[in-house]
């Protein structure tokens, strides 16, 4: 699939000379380095053929990675924030609701038992962990339940659990506003916990979101979309622990049909 790119980059503390790499990579993936931080980074929708004026299931995917230039681990990930084109929806009426109380302390499968009703998306988390004499890869699921609303928006719950240096489950709420004007639709900005007690740092996340449910005896989609313009629009913000920010903004095209 082809697309169109425009990556902006910003380092809070390095000089804007500090950007020394800004490709797309193959068809299908955008990376860009700043300084030693290197981000990965995709994401796109199916199906891309959907109604110019009405609204019809689809499902999101994307995924991130985060890596360093040298052999010490990037500094650590802190928040990302996403906005999503405004011809898409989501619609969460009627859909059984995750408490984020029910989680805790639950291994993935345990999480996904106990709210399997309210589950919205799964994929998959990894934390460069370092410990004494050892550098190591943690992963694990990662489960998204439709969560409680918060001031009137939308929420998702994201479950995941790490095994080093010991057992430990994350629950992390994650609201989702409705934006009023602009291109945008839908803000979720996401606050990334502490990982390991400060001795990890996210390295990568993948995530598909979207389902079709029942609810009074109509069929509902939990992220629906329409193709007014033939482009999808999408723009990510990453926030690290040393201050630098990297903001790009991502064109997928669809295709409309009556």
């Amino acid at each position: 699939m082809t697309y169109r790119l425009d990556w902006k980059v910003r380092a809070t503390v390095l000089a804007l000379a500090a950007i020394s790499l800004l490709v797309a990579v193959g068809a299908d993936a955008a990376l860009v380095r700043v300084g030693r931080i290197v981000v990965r980074a995709d994401g796109g929708f199916s199906p891309t053929t959907l109604p110019r004026n009405t609204h019809a299931p689809i499902r999101f995917q994307g995924y991130a990675d985060i890596s360093s230039t040298d052999s010490a681990p990037p500094p650590a990930l802190r928040s990302v924030i996403l906005d999503f084109d405004r011809a898409g929806r989501l619609s969460s009426r009627g859909l059984a609701v995750c408490p984020p109380r029910r989680l805790e302390g639950t291994k993935p499968n345990a999480a996904r038992r106990k709210c399997g009703k309210a589950l919205v998306g799964t994929g998959t988390v990894a934390a460069l962990v370092t410990l004494p004499g050892a550098r190591v890869t943690v992963r694990s699921p990662l489960s998204i339940f439709n969560g409680p609303r918060i001031d009137g928006n939308a929420t998702v719950v994201g479950h995941a659990q790490s095994t080093l240096p010991v057992r430990r489950t994350y629950v992390v709420v994650v609201p989702i506003e409705r934006l009023r004007k602009g291109a945008f639709g839908y803000r979720v900005s996401v606050e990334i916990p502490v990982i390991a007690d400060g001795l990890g740092v996210l390295s990568h996340i993948d995530a598909k979101i979207g389902r079709t449910y029942t609810a009074k005896g109509s069929k509902r989609s939990y992220v629906s979309a329409r193709c007014p313009d033939g482009i999808f629009e999408t723009r990510g913000r990453f926030t690290f622990e040393d201050a630098t920010v990297i903001e790009g903004v991502v064109f997928k095209p669809c295709n409309a049909r009556p």
